[in-house]
């Protein structure tokens, strides 16, 4: 499998994503659950089908796309905001990068690691041992750091913080029971990760709100950034909320590259976390 997708690697983007497209229309058409789910989903957010039917495609760009990420040369990458970031380098401040599954997050972080500096970016082991071993040796590259979904993986993430350094997490991916609370999203209860608020209130980084917008015709990304507005709440639920709440904001301004397949819903499975 890392052999396919170091192949893949070199193909234009222009055309992973047009297989990409093509792949996301399949797996829609030919899963009735994930269907079910993708229009529900968009429904809780206040969205139609009509409306948002183009993020079918997207989905499909987003696997497809994932070879030339981890293996090939990068895209053009435009980011919003850099002399604010090199600003903050400077000042030695750590950032936190908070990003829904909109758009493409993976060029986020890669594309930070080669323009800006140090990332650590939070991710979920596979279960499938070939995939866990694929994602395990694609993950970490010059400038880039991926950590387990574990406490050893979180104390990591805090020692960036603390070293003036940015880590980047997934606010709206379901965490492990313990690990969250319950917050609306869209007006609807989903288990809701309290770590990105810990991380700021224990290392007073700076916390940013970031999704690379995935361009037309394979010409890259653009990567919208946004400084958090005000200061998270002390209070874990209230927190959350808040954090649900600005993703919202995100996802509101780019509906149709959010991830509605998502189960963002889903009862939160037990996790041994070492």
């Amino acid at each position: 499998m890392k052999r396919l997708f170091q192949i893949l690697s070199a193909w234009p983007l222009s055309v992973l994503h047009f297989l990409g497209a093509a792949m996301g229309w399949v797996a829609f058409l030919g899963s009735p659950t994930y269907r079910r789910r993708f229009v529900a989903n968009a429904a809780q957010g206040g969205f139609g089908f009509a409306q948002v039917r183009r993020a079918v495609a997207e989905a499909g760009k987003l696997v497809a796309e994932t070879p030339r990420l981890w293996f090939g040369a990068m895209p053009p990458v435009h980011w919003e905001q850099a002399a604010m970031i090199e600003a903050l380098r400077a000042e030695g401040r750590g950032i936190v990068f908070l990003t829904p599954h909109l758009g493409c997050f993976e060029v986020t972080a890669r594309s930070y690691a080669a323009q800006f500096g140090p990332v650590t970016v939070l991710y979920r082991p596979a279960r499938k041992p070939w995939l866990r071993e694929l994602v395990a040796t694609s993950r970490s590259r010059p400038n880039m750091t991926a950590v387990p979904t574990t406490l050893s993986g979180v104390r990591q993430m805090l020692r960036a913080l603390k070293a003036g350094e940015a880590v980047g997490l997934l606010p709206d991916q379901v965490p492990p029971q313990g690990l969250g609370v319950w917050a609306p999203f869209f007006g609807r209860e989903a288990y809701t990760m309290t770590l990105p608020a810990r991380l700021v209130q224990q290392t007073g980084a700076v916390l940013l709100l970031v999704w690379g917008e995935r361009l037309p015709g394979g010409r890259g990304y653009h990567v919208h950034v946004r400084r958090f507005d005000g200061e998270l709440a002390r209070e874990p639920v209230e927190a959350a909320a808040q954090v649900n709440a600005e993703m919202e904001r995100m996802v509101r301004a780019g509906p149709t590259q959010y991830l509605w397949g998502y189960a963002r819903y889903k009862q939160p499975r037990e996790e041994v976390v070492a």
